[in-house]
């Protein structure tokens, strides 16, 4: 006959085994883009108030002083944390060569690619910037108080200088600055600036909407979990695709600041580049104001 397990012994086995082994490096974060809150301390514990001191960011519910803080801009972690974030937006988000032409660039390959490309992204650099990858989701975080000002500044200059680099690579391995993406070229004979900046608006407040909801809720962090990050590929996917037949001469929301830039330093900046920024920081600021309503977390008054 099978003996039985001796459960309090394998527990208290299991407990020493645990103390032995090397824990992983995960400083607290309250804006990591797919662990739901994993990884963050509790702002109204006692214990926390050191760890808040060194990194405000390490809980949600940011006060107004801490979120502009300027002392993060001294902060060598952030430094670390703003190049791995453009090392993640120097990495391939689209295709060029014979895809990027009018012709041959359909909206949906570009969409099967990012769906495919950023759930492996989120994976790869989430347990140590945070994984935001993209300006929109950074700005977002910011206006929802969870990073403060030189995070986000920082964070944004990175991504932003990653796109470039990209761009660089883009037009230098191709020899070709005729270059048009899917989601950054708008033929403006055809679609007004103004009307291309309220479907950037939109689909940038939809990806910020579910983004949050599957990656950074932690009330859905048992539906969710690990599988957050496909669900975010998933969306900013399928927007880029059905945003590509909203209009003639309009190839689809841009969603990523970064990414547009990156196009425009490898071919030429049109005079509606500002739409690609415009968009995405009315977008992060009508988030903000729609869960300053709807908090995430608790805020406990202070006595």
């Amino acid at each position: 006959m099978m003996a039985a397990y001796n459960l309090p012994r394998m527990v208290r086995d299991e407990e020493k085994y645990m103390e032995t082994v090397i824990p992983p490096l995960a400083p607290p974060f309250a804006a990591r883009a797919s662990m739901n809150q994993d990884f963050f301390v509790n702002r109204n514990e006692p214990q926390s108030v050191e760890p808040l001191e060194e990194v405000p960011n390490a809980a949600p519910c940011m006060s107004v002083a801490e979120i502009f803080d300027l002392r993060g801009f001294r902060s060598p972690e952030l430094w670390k944390f703003a190049m791995l974030e453009c090392v993640v937006t120097t990495s391939p988000q689209t295709d060029a060569g014979v895809y990027s032409t009018a012709t041959f660039f359909t909206p949906l390959f570009i969409a099967i690619t990012i769906i495919f490309i950023t759930p492996l992204l989120l994976y790869t650099f989430t347990p140590s910037s945070g994984g935001h990858i993209n300006p929109t989701i950074t700005l977002a975080m910011f206006f929802a108080r969870t990073i403060s000002f030189p995070r986000m500044v920082l964070y944004v200059g990175g991504q932003t200088v990653g796109g470039a680099l990209a761009g660089f690579a883009m037009s230098n391995a191709y020899r070709n600055r005729e270059t048009a993406v899917g989601g950054c070229h708008i033929d403006t004979s055809l679609v007004a600036p103004g009307d291309a900046l309220i479907i950037e608006l939109f689909s940038c407040l939809l990806l910020i909407f579910v983004a949050f909801a599957v990656a950074l809720d932690p009330r859905r962090a048992k539906g969710f979990g690990t599988s957050a990050p496909w669900f975010v590929g998933i969306i900013l996917g399928v927007v880029s695709w059905a945003t590509a037949f909203t209009r003639e001469g309009y190839s689809g929301a841009g969603l990523n600041p970064a990414r547009c830039f990156g196009v425009y330093v490898a071919s030429s900046f049109p005079g509606y580049h500002w739409v690609h920024w415009v968009g995405p920081l009315l977008a992060a600021a009508g988030h903000g104001i729609f869960y300053l309503a709807d908090p995430l977390w608790f805020e406990r008054s202070s006595p």
